[in-house]
């Protein structure tokens, strides 16, 4: 995160943000709320109650037609033409060598249409390679983040929030909807597309608003969630929150160096795509990450438990204890203001990997202990 933001684009919420105090920072090219108050106490609201975030920076792109379904099973590593109506998929848009241009999650809205959610510093790549990707095919790539806000409320809470200012007609279908699923719904009179998605490790929903009826949905969520506990959270919180839950960050975990393997993430890479006649499915990447699963991994993503209390933070080098030996390096790192204790994801070498393996990192110049333990930190209770 930059703490230049003066150059970034504001949100559709800028105005909101500023009243509520947020301290603002750049992040993806657009001016976002870090925190409104305390980190902690908006990364606790989630885990116990609830949290209004502000996603309008992440990126919208549509892609309709006949041959929408074929052509992002092309474009994509995923098999999107056996995502349902109504539901969605996390998968990734690689490049020929296998790397990481993104990673996606793709609603699939009816037959003929879906949406492509990218992440805010990559809409530009992800857009022009959908569009040269479907090329071809008899399918349309628009980009709908201009007129798209985004927000999200994450937590426990977020269900009665939600359905609290949810049309009647509506309110079943937004308690019925599983997750990773999608409807239309009526919102503070708002119509617009409810997912029960996230990026914090809770249950929670995103919407999908018009940028004029933002403020008024924003509004009405937080006047709504105040009696739950719901509070604005920042992208700070955001971090923290997603971390312990063990999911990546582009830029961190993942990047144009790294492929899905690599990231413990090869599940999404569905090599075993066919077409109608049972042969293998082309799509762009597919030889070399066909290769790489063939072959072992140089580096190998894991999670660390801290035994100590100094954090870890992203570049830090991962030592042997006591030799120094540099066998690896983070990628995000924090205290956890759950577990209480610090928590990291680092790519180290596979000899090193294994669950309870003691390794050290390099906290300016000195050695902190650190255990290799499970990506995911966190699990959310079940009752």
């Amino acid at each position: 995160m930059s703490n230049d933001s003066t150059t970034d684009r504001p949100s559709p919420l800028h105005e909101q943000h500023v009243a509520l105090g947020a301290a603002l920072t750049g992040f993806g090219g657009w001016q976002m709320p870090l925190r409104y108050d305390s980190d902690i106490a908006e990364h606790r609201a989630v885990r116990e109650a609830a949290g209004l975030f502000d996603l309008s920076h992440m990126g919208e792109i549509e892609v309709s037609g006949p041959q929408a379904a074929a052509a992002l099973d092309y474009a994509l590593v995923g098999n999107l033409s056996a995502v349902k109506t109504g539901r969605a998929r996390y998968t990734m848009i690689c490049a020929e060598d296998g790397s990481v241009l993104d990673d996606l999650v793709v609603y699939r809205l009816d037959n003929e249409h879906f949406v492509v959610v990218a992440n805010a510093s990559n809409v530009e790549v992800v857009l022009t390679a959908l569009t040269e990707r479907v090329e071809g095919f008899d399918a349309v790539v628009v980009d709908r983040s201009e007129e798209t806000a985004l927000v999200a409320v994450q937590g426990p809470r977020a269900e009665e929030i939600v359905t609290s200012i949810t049309a009647a007609a509506d309110v079943p279908t937004v308690r019925e909807m599983p997750y990773y699923a999608s409807a239309r719904a009526t919102v503070a009179g708002a119509t617009v597309l409810l997912a029960r998605t996230g990026y914090t490790g809770e249950d929670g929903f995103e919407l999908f608003v018009p940028v004029e009826q933002a403020a008024e949905v924003w509004a009405a969520l937080l006047e709504a969630g105040q009696p739950f506990g719901l509070v604005p959270a920042g992208l700070s919180a955001r971090d923290s929150l997603r971390l312990e839950a063990g999911m990546p960050l582009y830029g961190h975990e993942l990047d144009t160096t790294t492929t899905p393997y690599e990231a413990g993430l090869g599940r999404v890479v569905k090599l075993e795509k066919t077409d109608d006649a049972g042969a293998p499915l082309p799509f762009v990447g597919r030889d070399a990450l066909e290769s790489r699963r063939q072959s072992a991994p140089a580096r190998v993503l894991v999670g660390l438990r801290g035994t100590a209390r100094r954090p870890a933070r992203a570049g830090y080098d991962v030592v042997l204890p006591g030799a120094g030996t540099v066998i690896g390096s983070v990628t995000s790192g924090a205290p956890s203001p759950t577990l209480g204790h610090p928590i990291a994801m680092a790519y180290v070498t596979p000899e090193f990997s294994a669950e309870g393996t003691e390794l050290a990192v390099d906290v300016r110049g000195r050695q902190e202990p650190f255990v290799v333990a499970p990506l995911r930190a966190y699990v959310r209770p079940t009752s």
